[in-house]
């Protein structure tokens, strides 16, 4: 590989770490799959300038990687990676042509996010017993907290006290690329929030001051206890597969479209930067539509 490619990739990096403000994961995989690409080409092509890049190239390189059994979703990431980083050469006018421009990205079957039933989430609220001490009443709110705002875990984890606003009745939430939005909750959950606030105050003398949400040993909460809380009382209520904070994303995103909310208020409210993000949910409301179509009309 030329010298001057490992510099040129670093930049492109360093471009997506500071500028696009992209996390952690999704910066290292981006360098995984430039790295992947880039051995490729040297192994089979030696050594190519990167304006002398051709598509036949990539299409090798991508045929290689469906004869291994690749799915065709890693495979149109790894098309994505490749897109932006020759899009990013030809702004700093490196190259005149993107090898990119005629890649086709391979069909993706688009799967229907799972969400729990409207029945299952009042039984899990209303019914399932959470044990009366620390270690339930984080539990209870977490659960809580996912159902009714739709945040993510990350943004879960983050979430502080001084983001809670009782007098607008809303939260504030730092969600990807550092983006804010505020998320308006319900009565019933800020008054669940101040009551977990007040008596962090007296049942601990010594814990992480700031976060909202602390283990029973005064810690912020970390990823692997955030799931394995929410997988172990999905478990009780639901019999769909996945059973991860992100399903009570889904969840919350669906209950608000099939009630009727408008796409765009649901977008606000996800964080997502486009439109395209969020109308998957419209599916699960055109299935339900069906359903409801298929059970009381007379000629379904």
């Amino acid at each position: 590989m030329q010298e001057i490619v490992p510099q040129t990739i670093q930049n492109f990096i360093d471009y997506l770490k500071f500028q696009k403000r992209y996390s952690q994961h999704t910066v290292i995989s981006y360098k995984n799959d430039l790295s992947s690409f880039f051995d490729y080409l040297h192994h089979h092509f030696g050594e190519v300038a990167l304006q002398d890049i051709k598509p036949s190239f990539v299409r090798s390189w991508l045929a290689g990687l469906k004869q291994e059994g690749m799915a065709s979703k890693t495979i149109t990431r790894k098309i994505s990676t490749l897109k932006s980083f020759f899009k990013y050469l030809l702004r700093q006018q490196v190259i005149t042509v993107s090898p990119m421009a005629t890649i086709v990205s391979p069909k993706v079957s688009k799967r229907l996010p799972q969400f729990v039933d409207k029945d299952d989430i009042a039984i899990l609220f209303e019914h399932v017993q959470f044990p009366d001490d620390w270690e339930g009443k984080t539990q209870r709110l977490l659960i809580q907290l996912f159902y009714n705002t739709g945040m993510r875990q990350a943004e879960l984890v983050g979430l502080k006290e001084m983001h809670i606003d009782s007098h607008s009745q809303s939260i504030k939430v730092l969600g990807k690329g550092n983006k804010e939005r505020i998320i308006p909750v319900s009565k019933q959950l800020l008054t669940a929030m101040e009551d977990y606030m007040a008596a962090k105050q007296d049942n601990f003398k010594d814990y992480e001051k700031g976060f909202l949400l602390i283990t029973p040993n005064g810690k912020k909460l970390y990823p692997k206890y955030v799931y394995n809380t929410v997988k172990k009382y999905l478990s009780l209520v639901t019999t769909i597969d996945k059973k991860s904070p992100h399903v009570l994303r889904h969840t919350f995103a669906t209950h608000l479209m099939n009630s009727g909310a408008d796409l765009n208020a649901v977008k606000e409210l996800l964080g997502h930067s486009s439109l395209a993000a969020t109308q998957i949910y419209t599916h699960n409301t055109i299935e339900k539509l069906k359903d409801i179509h298929k059970k009381a009309h007379p000629k379904a």
